[in-house]
C-alpha cells in the first residue's frame, strides 16, 4: 500500500493520569500530539474531543478512532456495555462509555481495547515484539497492566488479560513502612505492590525519588519475577517488554531477569530462562510511545473491518 493509501487515524492513550492524542499512520508518521490531564470523565473526554477536533481542521478528516485505555474495560462488541470503563480503582470513572462519546461526535469507526493491548500490538507491529508470538506486554506506572498477543491476535476471552492483578506471595522480611498490598480490590498482588502509588505509600518515598540501592527495588523486582514466573508457565511467550514509568529505572529489568530465574529454580530448561534471559525480559522498542502507536493500529483495524464489510 502507498502513502497515498494510508489512511489518517486519530489515536487517544487514555491513562490513570494523563491522556496522549496524536494523529497520524503509524510510526514514521505522527503529524501531531497533546497531552490532557486525567481528571473527571466529563472534563477530561470533552477536553480530547475538542484536540481531535482542532487536529481534523489542521490535518484533514481521519478515518478512524483507536482508543487504548486504562481498565478494565467491556470489550464484547454484544454486550450491551461495550466501549465501557468498568470497575476501575480510578475515582468517578467507572460506567463511563469511552466508545459511545466519541462515535457520537466523529461519526467514524471506533477501535477499543486496553492501553496495554494497544502497546503489545504496536511493540509486535513496529518494536521490540516483531516476530515474537506469543508476546507479553507489561507495563508498570500508575497502576499494572499487562496485554498479550497470541497467533498475531490480541487476546480476549471472558474479558481481557488482567495481569497487574495476579497474585504473589506477600514480601517476606519487607523493610516497607507499610507492608500491606495497596490494592483496593486484593490483599496480595502484583499492582498493589509494584505500580508507582503502592510504592509511594509503602515506601514513604515516590518511586522517582528512590536512590538505586534503595531495598525497594529488590523487593519490586522479586514481585515483578513471581509475576512473570505465572506468565512463563501458562502462556509460554518468546518475549516478555517491560514497560511505564516505573520500568525506566535502569537496575530494574536486570533485577527481574535474576529473580524469575531464582523462581523458576531450573525447571523450564529452555535459553530464553537461561542464557538467552536479557532477549527475553526487555524493554520496549518504541520507548513510551508504544500506547500511543498502539491505538493507532486499533484505529486502523477498525477501518479496515468496516472496508472489508462494506466490499
Amino acid at each position: 500500500m502507498s502513502d497515498q493509501q494510508v489512511p489518517l487515524i486519530a489515536a487517544i492513550e487514555m491513562g490513570g493520569t494523563k491522556i496522549v492524542c496524536g494523529i497520524g499512520t503509524g510510526p514514521h508518521d505522527i503529524r501531531a500530539t497533546h497531552r490532557i490531564d486525567t481528571t473527571t470523565p466529563e472534563e477530561t473526554l470533552e477536553a480530547t474531543s475538542r484536540w481531535l477536533s482542532r487536529a481534523k481542521t489542521e490535518h484533514g478528516q481521519f478515518a478512524a478512532i483507536g482508543i487504548g485505555s486504562f481498565g478494565p474495560l467491556d470489550l464484547n462488541p454484544k454486550s450491551e456495555g461495550y466501549g465501557l470503563i468498568t470497575t476501575t480503582p480510578k475515582p468517578n470513572w467507572q460506567q463511563t462509555d469511552v466508545v459511545t462519546f466519541f462515535k457520537n461526535r466523529f461519526r467514524v469507526p471506533i477501535g477499543f481495547d486496553t492501553d496495554v493491548n494497544a502497546a503489545v500490538l504496536a511493540e509486535y507491529l513496529w518494536g521490540a515484539g516483531q516476530g515474537m508470538d506469543p508476546l507479553i506486554y507489561i507495563t508498570v506506572g500508575t497502576g499494572v497492566g499487562g496485554g498479550v498477543l497470541v497467533n498475531g491476535q490480541l487476546v480476549h476471552g471472558a474479558m481481557h488479560p488482567e495481569i497487574g492483578h495476579l497474585v504473589v506471595p506477600p514480601p517476606t522480611n519487607s523493610a516497607a513502612v507499610q507492608r500491606e498490598c495497596q490494592c483496593p480490590y486484593h490483599k496480595s498482588c502484583v499492582e498493589g505492590y509494584v505500580c508507582g502509588p503502592a510504592i509511594a505509600k509503602r515506601w514513604g518515598v515516590r518511586a522517582d525519588m528512590l536512590p538505586m540501592d534503595h531495598p525497594a527495588w529488590e523487593e519490586i523486582a522479586d514481585v515483578m519475577g513471581h509475576a512473570l514466573m505465572n506468565l512463563c508457565l501458562t502462556l509460554s511467550p518468546k518475549r516478555i517488554i517491560l514497560g511505564g514509568g516505573v520500568m525506566a529505572q535502569p537496575q530494574l529489568i536486570p533485577l527481574i531477569r535474576g529473580r524469575l530465574i531464582h523462581h523458576l529454580n531450573g525447571y523450564l530448561l529452555i535459553p530464553q530462562v537461561g542464557r538467552d534471559i536479557d532477549s527475553f525480559v526487555v524493554s520496549p522498542g518504541l520507548g513510551s510511545r508504544s500506547g500511543l502507536l498502539g491505538s493507532i493500529a486499533l484505529g486502523r483495524m477498525a477501518f479496515d473491518q468496516t472496508q472489508n464489510a462494506h466490499s
